[in-house]
């Protein structure tokens, strides 16, 4: 294994408060390092339970640049597996979703139980033990019908973060969530400028119009607004209806109920519901938005009507394939509830503007003249959050490594 010796520097380098140097963001050292140190060490988010509602449905996907499958076994617990078949390692499941009986690596057939266990292996030798090949498997975390997985063999715990979260989640009963749309988008952008455009509002008044209707653009960290009073009165409200609204946080993760604009009920470009069949009933609608955000690579909103998560999975030094989903109540019919159109302008909008913003961001930060520079402590307090524990996992990750 490479030592990551000009990580090292480059981490050295690095100015308390500021951007980190160049390398991080473009080279594929720093790239190779960010799968190893990052993505295959912490839990990340690959979407909710509905996506999975009966047994044999499954999900493939790739977490940093390793495949994995998370799936609904025959009982209907939820596992995650390696997509790497035990015999020459090719993928066992295309990419995407589908409902299985077995898993059938498309390679040599070998196929696999929806427990991981080796069933078949045509034509292997009398001495070959198929108990001792089985699909390697992956942590799974699940909390309010959100799941996690971890590719490392010692995941970081996962109780507190789930503990936290639980409230904020529960009255909007993922459980009875469905998929509506999903829509993924691919930026020329390094995995960590996407994700400090994504943790900052700084730049939402003027590149993001729609959103700023909606979204309190001005907000400061934990969503507290300048509005006088208009935060204390939404607490109020949301303390009467028995809605918990945080803030909660630990290490690596976030969340809390914040209120949107007066007089906004839903993340949507007029900023009232975009589905008829809401998810949350309380105070017919009018709950704010609980956001949650989690390192490495997504945030989420759950508003009354709908649920939006976005992920970010690097694909290289410089591109960043970034996937949006949006979920509704289970028995909302679209044509009659909702319409597609409408559930996804708003995010569908912002994501296209902010792909503008990234790729200019990156060509910028490769000039020769790129210097690091500091961030605005009130507007990208959340930034400077990410890039501080992105620092600290990261020379973590060099210590252990010696």
């Amino acid at each position: 294994m490479q030592d990551y010796s000009r990580v090292r520097q480059l981490l050295q380098a690095r100015r308390a408060g500021h951007a980190l140097p160049q390398a991080l963001y473009s080279d594929a050292e720093a790239f190779d390092f960010d799968m190893r140190a990052i993505f295959w060490r912490q839990w990340v988010l690959v979407g909710l339970e509905a996506e999975l509602p009966q047994p044999g449905a499954a999900m493939a996907l790739t977490v940093g640049t390793s495949p994995i499958v998370v799936l609904r076994d025959r009982a209907g617990e939820i596992r995650g597996f390696h997509n790497s078949c035990r015999h020459r390692g090719a993928m066992v499941c295309p990419p995407g979703r589908s409902q299985r009986q077995v898993l059938v690596c498309p390679y040599h057939q070998w196929t696999y139980d929806l427990t991981g266990r080796l069933l078949k292996a045509r034509r292997m030798q009398a001495a070959f033990d198929p108990d001792a090949h089985p699909l390697r498997p992956v942590h799974v975390g699940r909390v309010a019908g959100a799941i996690y997985v971890c590719l490392a063999e010692n995941a970081p715990p996962f109780d507190v973060f789930a503990a936290g979260l639980a409230p904020l989640l529960a009255p909007h009963d993922l459980a009875n969530a469905k998929l509506a749309h999903e829509h993924v988008f691919v930026e020329r952008g390094n995995w960590k400028l996407v994700m400090e455009n994504a943790r900052e509002c700084y730049h939402c008044a003027a590149r993001h119009p729609d959103l700023a209707l909606a979204f309190p653009a001005e907000v400061r960290a934990h969503f507290a607004a300048d509005e006088a009073g208009h935060t204390d009165r939404f607490n109020a409200r949301m303390a009467q209806a028995g809605l918990a609204v945080g803030p909660t946080m630990g290490d690596w993760w976030q969340a809390i109920r914040f209120p949107l604009n007066e007089g906004v009920v839903s993340l949507t470009m007029d900023g009232k519901h975009a589905v008829r069949r809401l998810m949350v009933e309380h105070e017919a609608g009018d709950v704010g938005s609980v956001r949650w955000a989690c390192e490495p690579n997504a945030f989420c909103h759950a508003v009354a009507d709908h649920v939006f998560l976005f992920t970010a999975e690097p694909s290289g030094p410089q591109e960043t394939i970034v996937t949006a989903k949006w979920f509704v109540h289970k028995d909302a019919v679209e044509g009659e509830d909702y319409h597609v159109e409408s559930l996804v302008a708003l995010w569908l909008t912002t994501n296209l503007q902010d792909i503008e913003l990234v790729e200019n961001n990156q060509k910028g930060v490769n000039s020769a003249g790129y210097v690091p520079g500091p961030y605005c402590e009130e507007a990208e307090s959340l930034v400077m959050r990410f890039v501080d524990w992105y620092e600290r996992e990261a020379c973590g990750a060099l210590e252990r490594m010696g």
